[in-house]
């Protein structure tokens, strides 16, 4: 069966945040969208509950065991759609089911378009009331002017037509920052991308990853590859700030799949419980759904 999107998810270790992510899409998926969960073979009940959702034909595919890292696990997912349109879940973040079907649609009617981005709400989980937005509507500007030859978003809001894959390639599974030099190198092969100015998601950094003393060298050594590679300027320095604080939450992401010994979030101190995690969720799809619909939104291409 062949389906207009594809919702991808990579996750690992995480089935508090998992269960409320999943919950929600399954609670509205459409008969023309398929949920692909790959799980990087967990240890906390994650495999178990997403085997009892495929038995009870909630989720449509699903694959339980080690990667190599995240690039890895994402790309997986991306060989296993049959949508013609792949929007990446992150089992952490809240995304705007309606507006993403809006840019899913928009893209089906104007086939010529690979990739759709969007600007993004983003807050922290244990200070869930400051919620601040972002976007890279100013450098996709420049770029589209050709006055740069590439720009650099985050696939936490991005739709990429299945088809596009043949010119953009996966995920490089060398790169740490997978997502930033996946759009420079989508921009810098003109690939045809839209930009829709409502919000597809809300961006949450939550707690209990460990830190990585490799961070700024890793940034520095990622970023100069990208001046040689896609002559990527960069954004007033090397890598903007907003990219920093995204690329430094995935470095400790991808460390803890390493370690042989994974934290537990339960002990995580600070974390919400299950009813509060809930409650704290809830809040924020709320915000983000009442923050499209109190916009009259476009795209630009």
């Amino acid at each position: 069966m062949s389906y207009n999107i594809s919702y991808v998810l990579v996750t690992r270790n995480r089935l508090p945040f998992l269960k409320i992510t999943l919950e929600k899409l399954i609670g509205g998926l459409l008969a023309d969208e398929e949920i692909i969960v790959i799980d990087g073979n967990s240890n906390d009940g994650t495999a178990a509950y997403l085997e009892q959702l495929y038995n009870h034909k909630k989720i449509q595919q699903y694959v339980s065991g080690p990667d190599q890292n995240q690039a890895h696990g994402w790309n997986k997912g991306f060989l296993l759609a049959k949508g013609k349109i792949i929007k990446k879940i992150m089992d952490d973040d809240v995304f705007c089911y309606s507006s993403i079907r809006k840019c899913k649609d928009w893209m089906l009617n104007h086939p010529a378009v690979d990739i759709c981005i969007s600007n993004t709400l983003q807050t922290e989980l244990l200070n869930s009331n400051q919620i601040s937005k972002a976007g890279r509507l100013k450098h996709y500007l420049e770029w589209q002017m050709q006055k740069t030859t590439c720009f650099t978003f985050s696939d936490v809001y991005m739709l990429i037509r299945k088809d596009a894959l043949s010119l953009t390639g996966l995920y490089d599974v060398q790169f740490r920052m997978m997502d930033w030099e996946f759009a420079l190198r989508c921009s810098f092969l003109g690939a045809k991308i839209a930009y829709y100015d409502g919000y597809n998601s809300l961006a949450v950094q939550t707690p209990g990853n460990v830190s990585s003393l490799s961070t700024q060298k890793t940034l520095k050594q990622e970023a100069q590859i990208a001046k040689i590679k896609y002559g990527y300027p960069g954004d007033q320095s090397e890598i903007s700030l907003w990219s920093k604080i995204k690329i430094f939450i995935r470095l400790k992401l991808d460390l803890l799949w390493k370690n042989a010994s994974f934290i537990d979030l339960k002990s995580v101190k600070g974390l919400p419980d299950e009813d509060e995690l809930k409650q704290v969720y809830n809040k924020l799809y709320q915000t983000l759904e009442q923050e499209n619909q109190d916009g009259d939104f476009k795209f630009i291409c």
